[in-house]
């Protein structure tokens, strides 16, 4: 198989030839169809996220049709196709996994950070941890639902039933995320880097009823923020902007530090949490209401080798909605 192959951290990806997995016991092996470019990416990528397996495929938003299965795989037969998200793998045994928290296992795997993932011509997935992908989507336009769209989907989730909801960075999730927001009946927010009138356009197509700078003021009370620009400094700005009362959901896997600010914005019972991961359950009520709404993921598709490419796009931010990887491109 054909793979775009992390050595070492802070490197460039190489195009590299590889043996075809074998699938191990309960594992899916899949030709891959699409895989999306995922901020976490960077964050393996570029050191952010310590101690990845290495070498490393990285990519954890793929979407693929089953060519084999390993001992005891019965789920998806051959020639299905399938979501593999970032959760690769859980315990079952763990305090978290018995309270129903896998998200938070201890010894969980993650797709594309501690076993291979999507950026290749093939991978093998856990079948227990493989989504059944809604028919009416096309490989490209339904991968980013397999981790923009599942955290932006749990990050809502835990903003409750917030009517007036900011978004603070608006790409790939909060793409996804706005529009489950606006079928729910919520009000979107939208805040973007100074002067990003690109992406405050964007967001205004997509039904939000403001965008503007993420510096600045909400132009009204919100009830809930959900931040998904990595910036640990956009944190006091949300806390201001929320209601006594209100959810701040930092829903990044990694942020920069969060600057020291005073107790008042926190006060009045707001309350500041992040969101780790997904669950099982997560992603099958996700897909479920995916089919329903059938979702718009604008995508922008690029060629395999084309890898590093894709990300350094992502880590200057010039992007609309979200990039895919496909090797038939």
């Amino acid at each position: 198989m054909r793979a775009m192959l992390l050595q070492h951290q802070g490197d460039r990806l190489r195009s590299v030839e590889l043996p075809d997995p074998i699938p191990g016991p309960g594992q899916l092996l899949l030709d891959v169809g699409c895989c999306g470019v995922c901020r976490t990416d960077l964050h393996v990528l570029d050191g952010e996220l310590e101690r990845p397996q290495l070498p490393l495929v990285l990519g954890h938003e793929i979407v693929g049709r089953v060519v084999a299965q390993g001992d005891g795989a019965r789920r998806f037969s051959p020639g299905t196709r399938v979501g593999v998200p970032w959760l690769g793998w859980t315990c079952g045994g763990c305090p978290a996994c018995r309270a129903g928290r896998e998200n938070l296992c201890e010894h969980a795997r993650f797709t594309g950070y501690t076993v291979d993932g999507g950026y290749a011509t093939r991978t093998v997935a856990d079948e227990r941890y493989c989504f059944a992908i809604p028919p009416t989507y096309e490989d490209s336009h339904a991968a980013p639902l397999l981790c923009a769209g599942l955290i932006g989907y749990r990050a809502l989730r835990a903003a409750g039933d917030a009517e007036q909801l900011g978004v603070y960075g608006f790409g790939a999730a909060a793409h996804i995320v706005a529009q489950v927001a606006r079928f729910e009946g919520r009000r979107v927010f939208a805040f973007t880097r100074q002067g990003d009138d690109a992406a405050q356009d964007f967001a205004r197509n997509l039904g939000a009823a403001w965008a503007g700078p993420s510096n600045g003021p909400a132009p009204e009370p919100l009830d809930a923020a959900i931040l998904f620009a990595p910036v640990g400094a956009l944190v006091p700005h949300a806390l201001r902007a929320v209601r006594p009362g209100g959810t701040v959901v930092c829903a990044g896997i990694h942020m920069s530090e969060l600057p020291a600010m005073p107790y008042e914005l926190l006060w009045g019972e707001r309350v500041l949490r992040s969101i780790a991961n997904l669950t099982r359950d997560d992603g099958e009520r996700f897909f479920k209401l995916a089919a329903q709404i059938h979702i718009q993921t604008h995508v922008q598709i690029l060629e395999l080798a084309q890898a590093n490419e894709a990300l350094d796009r992502l880590r200057s931010g010039a992007v609309e909605g979200a990039l895919v990887l496909s090797p038939l491109a």
